[in-house]
């Protein structure tokens, strides 16, 4: 009981210190933050181990150069048809460092191949990370036309316009990471976890500053994408319901039921969500979240025809 008493007391510290740390960063984090260099305020290039590179599904990440798009791809659980070429991308929270590296690597990668290029964004690209606004400029920016592109809503979109809705929701989303998001949009976030003034304030200040194009984009996100023999969703699917009868909730939400189901549905279903310290591929699931926002590592998935790849940041 002592032993769990003390590990509580030391958890309760940390929480602390870190949001003293998020409320005390202010303006002094994300807003000047050029996401056509890639790089923080007065911070140098990302270091060469954040270079995105080219794997092979199921390998470990390799510490050389790239391999060549394609020439160590294993084969996919499921079919595209020809012509098509899609990249999906993991969980991003908030950071645009790695979502510029990982894109640069995505672009060189489609401009050796003659199909048409979808980029499917698999949703949470807020929270955690001090860059969730400079993550949704740089979606929002022409670098990506060049690409057909679907954006997926995760459930941390999903909060984030809970609390456009009501100042209430605010220590909710505090939990998810949105204090960074606040802090990234140029609003001092609460220090308290419980509903107060603090929080009506940080409401007002939010609603007035969240720009009208990106509430656009929030608005229009959608649940899932079907391209060929796979669906892209944000979490996963309810085992047993077909692909165009899940409902957000699970969408959204979904975990182990989903993980640990024994047999593929209609669609080979590609999604984020549960971050992992690899991608991982099976029969039935594509999983990309890699702990982007702790680890340093964005994934994105490469299918093409019957064949799989990753391309990540590190």
């Amino acid at each position: 009981m002592a032993r769990q008493s003390t590990a509580r007391t030391v958890a309760q510290k940390l929480r602390r210190t870190w949001f003293k740390l998020v409320s005390e960063v202010g303006e002094r984090v994300g807003y000047a933050y050029d996401w056509t260099k890639a790089r923080l305020p007065g911070a140098g290039q990302m270091p060469s181990s954040r270079r995105a590179e080219h794997v092979p599904a199921q390998s470990q990440p390799q510490a050389t150069s790239p391999s060549i798009a394609g020439s160590s791809s294993d084969a996919a659980p499921a079919h595209l048809p020809d012509g098509v070429l899609i990249y999906a991308v993991g969980d991003v929270h908030g950071r645009a460092d790695l979502l510029i590296s990982l894109f640069a690597r995505i672009e060189e990668d489609a401009a050796k191949s003659e199909a048409t290029p979808h980029l499917v964004m698999l949703g949470d690209y807020i929270d955690r990370g001090f860059q969730s606004k400079q993550v949704i400029d740089f979606l929002m920016s022409d670098r990506l036309s060049r690409f057909e592109t679907y954006f997926i809503k995760g459930n941390h979109e999903a909060a984030l316009m809970n609390f456009l809705e009501s100042a209430e929701r605010g220590p909710e989303w505090a939990n998810y990471g949105g204090r960074e998001t606040l802090v990234s949009y140029g609003v001092r976030p609460p220090r308290s976890m419980t509903m107060n003034d603090e929080w009506v304030e940080a409401h007002r200040q939010f609603t007035e500053k969240f720009p009208e194009d990106h509430l656009h984009f929030m608005r229009a996100l959608e649940l899932s994408v079907r391209l060929g023999d796979y669906g892209f969703v944000h979490a996963g699917t309810r085992p047993g319901r077909s692909f165009e009868e899940q409902q957000e909730q699970d969408l959204l939400w979904i975990r182990e039921e989903f993980l640990n189901a024994p047999g593929r549905d209609d669609v080979v279903v590609v999604h984020g969500h549960t971050p992992a310290d690899d991608a991982y591929n099976d029969h039935r699931r594509i999983n990309v979240d890699t702990g982007a926002y702790f680890s340093g590592r964005l994934t994105a998935v490469r299918l093409e025809q019957d064949q799989i790849s990753f391309l990540k940041t590190r």
